[in-house]
């Protein structure tokens, strides 16, 4: 039985393939959906050691790395250790929040089997590393921007506890900081990951395009797309809820200066009248 490792990381919100693409001496311009792929004498030099070839590093522009044959830590240490040279953001330290680790398994004598650490075909086809990998990547993108949600979620109960303890005063500051957290959280997740975007192989070969279409659906990836679209959609609504609220009581405020300023100005017009003012 021959054996393909698979071990994906979810680093940073966005890449730049094209700067790293350039310094590898690869020419070829890079699309938000086409992974970079680094093997041979380019990862070769990246790492400073040999590398077998069947080694191979992809990198996503959403932020998601995969390791294909990497076994030794020092490796993977030190191609990310590469990439913080061009995304400084990247957090050294806890690269290992969001990841997950999966296997392609290749037997004559078995039926297809798909697990959710590893799957296994009859026949190995050139495109299984790229399809496992994207599946891969995108799932744990996906993980690191739902614990985000869930953050985004706690600031809003927070919020909520404030107008149910009758502190209505929300900022606009604070509004604002909250809603471009809702939009970069939904930039991510739309644009970047691009969930219902397949690769170009999947379009070209019936069997890769099914292998493709098992592999999300086992890894609920749609699921977990519209439930995230969904939240973001009642976050969006609980903003709108806030800002009205805000809107109202400056409204209500704005209102009792105007009375009590028109209250001032009848009195000292009274008081004139009176001749107790000049």
């Amino acid at each position: 039985m021959k054996e393909h490792t698979f071990k994906a990381f979810a680093i940073a919100n966005e890449m730049d393939l094209n700067k790293i693409a350039t310094h590898c001496g690869i020419p070829k311009k890079f699309t938000w959906e086409e992974p970079l792929i680094l093997k041979g004498d380019t990862l070769k030099s990246i790492l400073h050691k040999d590398v077998d070839k069947s080694q191979q590093v992809l990198v996503f522009s959403f932020g998601s790395v995969v390791f294909i044959n990497h076994g030794h830590a020092d490796e993977i240490s030190s191609f990310l250790r590469f990439l913080h040279t061009f995304e400084p953001g990247i957090d050294l330290m806890n690269v290992h929040r969001y990841t997950d680790d999966y296997s392609l398994h290749t037997d004559k004598k078995a039926d297809f089997q798909l697990t959710d650490e590893y799957v296994v075909v009859s026949e190995y086809e050139s495109f299984y590393p790229e399809l496992i990998s994207t599946v891969l990547a995108k799932s744990v993108a996906l993980e690191k921007i739902e614990e985000q949600s869930g953050k985004i979620h706690d600031k809003l109960e927070l919020m909520i506890d404030r107008l149910e303890s009758g502190r209505l005063n929300i900022g606009n500051k604070e509004l604002a900081r909250t809603t471009a957290k809702i939009m970069r959280h939904e930039y991510n997740t739309i644009s970047y990951i691009m969930i219902l975007d397949k690769p170009d192989i999947t379009w070209s070969s019936s069997n890769a395009g099914e292998f493709y279409d098992r592999m999300m659906e086992f890894f609920e990836l749609n699921d977990r797309f519209t439930i995230l679209k969904s939240k973001t959609e009642v976050l969006y609504r609980i903003m709108e809820g806030f800002s009205t609220i805000s809107h109202s009581i400056r409204g209500l405020f704005v209102e009792w200066i105007i009375v009590i300023l028109i209250v001032i100005e009848v009195l000292l017009a009274i008081l004139q009248i009176a001749g107790l003012l000049p």
